[in-house]
Formats: C-alpha cells, sequence, structure tokens
C-alpha cells in the first residue's frame, strides 16, 4: 500500500507531501490543475518510462520519495533479499532526476538500478487507463492473468515441472547421440589402435626397465671382465685371504699383549663381513649379465615397440596403459550405445507423454477459465451500460513450453455480429476504460492482492447510472486493498473514502500546482463544482449531498 509521496522541485510542483490511506482514494479537480503531473512523479520514482522534461524550470534537480507499507511475504521482499536491500515494514523508493537528464535511485537508501526499481514497482503499483500498455493491455500477460484468475498454481506448477524433466530428458538424449555418432566415426580406429594395444600390453615402468637392460646388455663383455677382476681380487685367492691371515696372525700375537690388539682385530673381523658381502654384489650382478641367445634383440624390439606406439598416439610409454584403457571405455560406449539410446529414448517418450498429460490438463483448466471468465465479464459489462458488448476470451494452440502451449488473448467486439479484436484496437476511449475495470474486478475478485492500484480518468466518456456503476466497482475493489482514481465524475468521487482536491495557482508570475485533502464540507463544495461548474447552486450542493449520503 502507498502510504505516502513526497514531491520537490518537478515540473510545476515546488513541494508536496501527500499521505495515503486503505481504501478508495480519490483525486479530482479542474483540467489542467496537474492530476496527470501527479501520477507522472509517482511513475518516476517507480522507474517507470514517461517524459523526460521533470524538473522544475529554474531548479537544479527534481526528487521524488514514495514510501509503502510491505505486509509479510509480499513478493517485493524476494526481490529486496535478491538484491542485497534490507527491509523492514516499510519500504522508502527515492528517485533525483538532475536538470541535464542524469537519473539516480535509492531503495531504502541503497542505490539501486532501473531494472531492480521497476521489479519492485511491479509489485506494488498497477496503472489503468486509456493508454494502460503495461498491465491489462498487453496481450503477453493475459495468459497469467487468465491462470490467476482460476487459480491454476499446482496446474501450472505440473506443467513446468513436467517441462523441465523433459528438457533434461531431450538433452540427455541429443548429448549422447553427439557422443555415438562420433565414436561410431571413429569405430575403425578405435578396433585397431585397442588390438595394437593389447597385442603389445604395455606395463607402467616397463619402458625403464627395458632400457636399463638393453645398456647392461650392450656393454656385458667389457662389465664382466672388470668385474670378474674385481671379484678375484676380493675372494679367497685375494684380499679375503689376506685379511683372514692378519687375522690368524693377530690372533696369536694377542695372548701375551693383555688385550691391545682387541680392537685390531674386531676392525678386521668387520673387514671381512664388508668384502665378503661386495663379493655377493659382485657375484650377483655378473649373474644379472648372463645373456640368452637373442637377448639384446628381443630386449630392442620389444622397447622401440613401446616407443614407437607411444609416439603414434602422441603419449609417453608409461601412459600407454592408460590410453588403451580409455580406448577400451570408448569402444564399449559405441558397443553398448544403441541399447543406451533406446533407453533415453524411451524416457524421452515419457517425459513427452507426462507433459502432454500436464499440458493437456492445464489446457482444459484454461478453457473452462474462459468460459467463466467471459460469463463474469457479461454480468459486469450490463451495468456499465455496455450490454450489447461481447468480451471473449480466446485460448488458441502455441508452441509448446513450460506455461504449456496455449496463447491467450482478451477480445471485444462492440456490438453483436461486429468482428472481434483485441482490446486496444476495437474498443472506443469510454468503452476501453470501462472494459478495463469490468476485467480488472472480475480478474481481482474484489481484492486488490497487495497491489495499489491507480486508475486515470477510467470513467472518462460516462455519467449518471453508469458513472454511479462505475464508481461502485472501483469501491469494491479498493475494499480489500488500495486504490487511486483520478476522476471528472461526481458519482465517483462521492464513492471515495478519502479525497483530493488537485488545484493550480498563480504566485510571483509562477504557476504553482497543489493538493488539498478536503474535509466533509468541502467535499460537498467539490462534488457541486463538478456537477455545476464554476457557478455552484444551492441546487448543485443538494445534489451533492444526495451522492455522498444517498438515502
Amino acid at each position: 500500500m502507498l502510504l505516502s509521496l513526497d514531491i520537490r522541485d518537478m515540473l510545476i510542483i515546488d513541494r508536496l507531501e501527500l499521505s495515503f490511506r486503505p481504501g478508495l482514494n480519490v483525486l479530482t479537480g479542474e483540467t489542467g490543475a496537474g492530476k496527470s503531473i501527479l501520477l507522472d512523479c509517482l511513475g518516476f520514482v517507480l522507474g517507470w518510462r514517461g517524459r523526460a522534461d521533470l524538473v522544475r524550470p529554474g531548479a537544479a534537480q527534481g526528487e521524488v520519495v514514495a514510501e509503502f507499507a510491505l505486509a509479510a511475504g509480499h513478493p517485493a521482499r524476494a526481490i529486496l533479499d535478491e538484491s542485497g536491500i534490507p527491509c523492514g515494514d516499510t519500504l522508502l523508493l527515492r528517485r533525483v532526476n538532475h536538470a541535464e537528464g542524469r537519473k539516480s535511485a535509492w531503495i531504502n537508501d541503497r542505490r539501486a538500478s532501473g531494472d531492480v526499481l521497476r521489479a519492485i514497482s511491479d509489485c506494488l503499483v498497477e496503472l489503468h487507463g486509456q493508454h494502460d500498455d503495461r498491465g491489462l493491455l498487453n496481450t503477453r500477460g493475459h495468459r497469467g492473468l487468465l491462470d490467476d484468475f482460476v487459480g491454476a498454481g499446482d496446474a501450472l506448477g505440473a506443467t513446468r515441472d513436467a517441462w523441465g524433466a523433459l528438457a533434461q530428458a531431450r538433452k540427455a538424449r541429443a548429448v549422447a547421440g553427439e557422443r555415438l555418432a562420433e565414436l561410431a566415426r571413429e569405430e575403425d580406429f578405435l578396433r585397431h589402435a585397442v588390438g595394437e594395444l593389447d597385442l603389445l600390453d604395455p606395463q607402467p615402468g616397463e619402458e625403464d626397465a627395458l632400457d636399463t637392460r638393453r645398456r647392461l646388455l650392450q656393454q656385458g663383455e667389457r662389465l664382466r671382465a672388470d668385474l670378474a677382476r674385481a671379484h678375484g681380487a676380493l675372494s679367497a685367492e685375494g684380499a679375503e685371504r689376506l685379511l683372514v691371515d692378519a687375522t690368524r696372525w693377530l690372533e696369536d700375537a694377542s695372548e701375551g699383549l693383555d688385550g691391545q690388539l682387541d680392537g685390531a682385530l674386531a676392525a678386521l673381523g668387520r673387514a671381512l663381513d664388508d668384502v665378503a658381502e661386495a663379493a655377493r654384489g659382485i657375484e650377483d650382478t655378473l649373474d644379472a649379465l648372463e645373456a640368452g641367445p637373442g637377448e639384446l634383440e628381443t630386449v630392442e624390439e620389444r622397447l622401440f615397440a613401446l616407443r614407437g606406439l607411444a609416439r603414434k598416439h602422441g603419449v609417453l610409454a608409461d601412459d600407454l596403459g592408460a590410453f588403451a584403457e580409455d580406448l577400451r571405455s570408448r569402444l564399449a560406449a559405441l558397443d553398448g550405445g544403441t541399447a543406451d539410446m533406446a533407453r533415453l529414448e524411451a524416457e524421452a517418450a515419457q517425459a513427452v507423454a507426462r507433459y502432454d498429460h500436464a499440458a493437456r490438463a492445464l489446457t482444459e483448466l484454461r478453457g473452462a477459465a474462459a468460459v467463466r471468465l467471459d460469463r463474469a465479464m457479461a454480468a459486469e459489462l450490463a451495468p456499465l451500460r455496455m450490454e450489447r458488448a461481447v468480451f471473449a476470451t480466446r485460448v488458441a494452440p502455441a508452441d509448446p513450453g513450460p506455461d504449456g502451449r496455449d496463447a491467450v488473448i482478451f477480445e471485444i467486439a462492440t456490438n453483436p455480429g461486429a468482428p472481434a479484436g483485441p482490446l486496444n484496437r476495437i474498443a472506443s476511449g469510454g468503452e476501453l476504460s470501462r472494459f478495463l475495470l469490468a476485467l480488472k474486478v472480475c480478474l481481482a475478485g474484489g481484492s486488490a492482492g497487495g497491489l495499489t492500484m491507480i486508475f486515470d480518468e477510467i470513467d472518462r466518456g460516462v455519467g449518471g447510472a453508469t458513472a454511479d456503476a462505475v464508481g461502485r466497482r472501483l469501491r469494491a475493489l479498493a475494499d480489500a486493498g488500495q486504490v487511486l482514481v483520478v476522476t471528472h465524475s461526481p458519482q465517483v468521487a462521492a464513492l471515495g473514502a478519502h479525497h483530493w482536491r488537485v488545484e493550480k495557482h498563480v504566485a510571483d508570475g509562477q504557476t504553482r500546482s497543489r493538493v488539498v485533502p478536503l474535509s466533509a464540507e468541502d467535499r460537498v463544495e467539490e462534488i457541486a463544482r463538478m456537477l455545476a461548474g464554476d457557478s455552484i447552486t444551492d441546487a448543485a450542493r443538494s445534489a451533492a449531498q444526495a451522492l455522498l449520503h444517498p438515502a
């Protein structure tokens, strides 16, 4: 609900503060007094597109501040949370228009973009009038309005879920199909490469082992001769024999030396152990150097085969095993691809069936809702002196999507037998206003739905009982929320719960607009003026009293 509007230096308004209330708020005044300026300023702070020259001549900038009450669970709160803007029970919008054209906006004292401002404003205010292209005249929103009218939330949710599942199934099928086609294109390569790799059967670390063995085999003769001489120098005929002799001689000598040779004997013992260990190591190496016939050729062939296959596939020799495993998995995917595609096709078909079922149920619900809405519109149009007009909700096939496969368009024929067409192309100004009001009453079900609804001269071109019917429907809409109406109709003004008069005055050569809240006595005078014009008579006052306080 709109709580207040503070305007500074905008057009012919230098300073204006307004406080609004629940129910039907009425703004009246002579033509040109500035009623439309108020709506321009409200639209400006809400981020709507409008006239560019809003700053009052001579002022550096103009500013509009609007305060709204937000109930718990109001849809604007989700937008604020997503934008990181804190919010309590009230929402403060502030927008500044600089004289050079630059605009700045704040939401609860946080800088905000125009996109965020407009997204929030869509949750706060609806504007209805003869040039209403944001609301009921926008055919792109008719399907959503019909869904709200019938309460299609569950059916719409089921359709959206089915559409999401269908999209996922189709994507999985497409991805698998592309993968299978790619594998099919390289099938010959895969089978040949896997055959080569399986035949070779490369092992991790095999290249290093083969390379080391090859070098040993290549140097075998020279190495064996050196190793044999080293082994002879350490064996029983060499160093080992000398160490044994030295140990025996020291043991004999140590008997008369009271342990003075114990350290030397221990060292010789360790030396004997080390020499024996070295000899064993040399023997093992000599055994390893013993090559069978053709072993070098065999090792080289295996090594060269590994390296050649690695070069062929652009991988390291040690990675051939993992590469082979990857090729085997791709080949297995190809071999099993037909069965997998059959499964995905079945899942996609099931998803199509589920979507068809949900979309069909939604279409049937919309069809039934269209009949109900047309019937409700017929009942609403009769009191508005449009009993000969025909309103039709057309539900036509459309491309499938998350919201079903229906297009919904509100059409009218102003006279029986006349061709039906979109609201804004068929109806005249006065007829269009009454159509919009009747449609809003039917769609809202007597509830403002958490929005402040603004009707800009929606009663233009009607009077008498028709204007009274318009006013009563506006009041019915306002019973559960807040409605602002700019009107020239005394019948409508008399039904308002709160009444302001917009007036223009000239001071010091400057034209200014102001808004005056009206007391009960002031309302009588204002409605009498609306009935009689400039010369207010007692008869006009009596008529105004009768409108305000009908018997």
